[in-house]
């Protein structure tokens, strides 16, 4: 498996009452077959695309009454100097750093505007064996009404460089405020943040948006449509591909994109 830079998305996961109806909507939506559940590790289960490690499922701890959500997962050299890097910034730890046994260290944090994300220091399990194609993870964003907050966390936290899209005279992208973030130079960006708009309604959380990469992004909604998920956006055409924001039937809001379907010209970065 590849080795990850530090602050590279590198796994991601999700807590679900009934794993197996999550199982059949995930093999039917993202065409994800499943590997054994490890009962050592409460019942983990990785999922797989091409035969390739992509993301796991796993029930919930018992007494835990969680919301079904995706969690994604930041690459650590060292978690205990993370979680000392998050508290220092102003974030929050949900899960202090605890070692699974000799797959890696993982932590569960809280960014100061709200959004949950996990960081994982590897041992034998380094994370993704495939990304950004089809049936795989291909993109995330912070989504959060106070990117004043969550900007500096996440540059102190993590080797991060930003750049702020620029606006132009696009007229549908009038009044966006998104930036991206790098590691390694402007030409490796590793996360997305959107500052939410008044379309969000005012209960509605910061949360960090997974994308999973689809073949086809209007096939994979009918699918997710057909076995009871929502759409909250979408199908849209863009610069980087076709894409929708979905909800899985017990509740975990998800994104789909066909990264081969693009329309209209990137936009400046600055």
């Amino acid at each position: 498996m590849a080795e990850f830079p530090e602050g590279t998305p590198c796994w991601v996961d999700a807590m679900f009452t009934d794993v197996e109806a999550a199982k059949e909507f995930y093999a039917d939506v993202l065409g994800w077959t499943f590997g054994e559940a490890g009962s050592e590790y409460g019942n983990y289960t990785q999922a797989y695309s091409d035969g390739k490690a992509v993301a796991a499922v796993v029930p919930p701890m018992p007494g835990g009454d969680a919301p079904s959500q995706w969690c994604l997962y930041f690459a650590s050299d060292d978690a205990a100097a993370t979680a000392e890097k998050i508290r220092a910034a102003g974030g929050t730890l949900m899960m202090e750093p605890m070692q699974v046994g000799t797959f890696g260290t993982m932590a569960i944090a809280k960014e100061p505007s709200g959004a949950v994300f996990g960081v994982w220091q590897p041992g034998e399990h380094k994370g993704f064996e495939k990304q950004g194609e089809a049936g795989s993870y291909a993109w995330a964003e912070v989504y959060t009404r106070e990117p004043g907050k969550a900007d500096p966390f996440l540059e102190r936290v993590f080797p991060y460089t930003s750049r702020q899209m620029a606006v132009g005279d696009d007229p549908e992208a009038a009044g966006m405020d998104f930036k991206i973030f790098s590691v390694g130079g402007a030409d490796h960006a590793v996360l997305g943040r959107m500052k939410m708009g008044d379309e969000f309604p005012p209960q509605v959380p910061s949360y960090l948006q997974v994308y999973f990469g689809v073949p086809n992004c209007d096939l994979a909604v009918e699918k997710a449509q057909a076995r009871g998920g929502r759409v909250y956006f979408g199908p849209m055409d863009s610069p980087f591909g076709r894409f929708a924001a979905l909800g899985d039937p017990q509740g975990a809001v998800f994104a789909v994109i066909d990264m081969n379907t693009r329309v209209g010209e990137m936009p400046d970065f600055t």
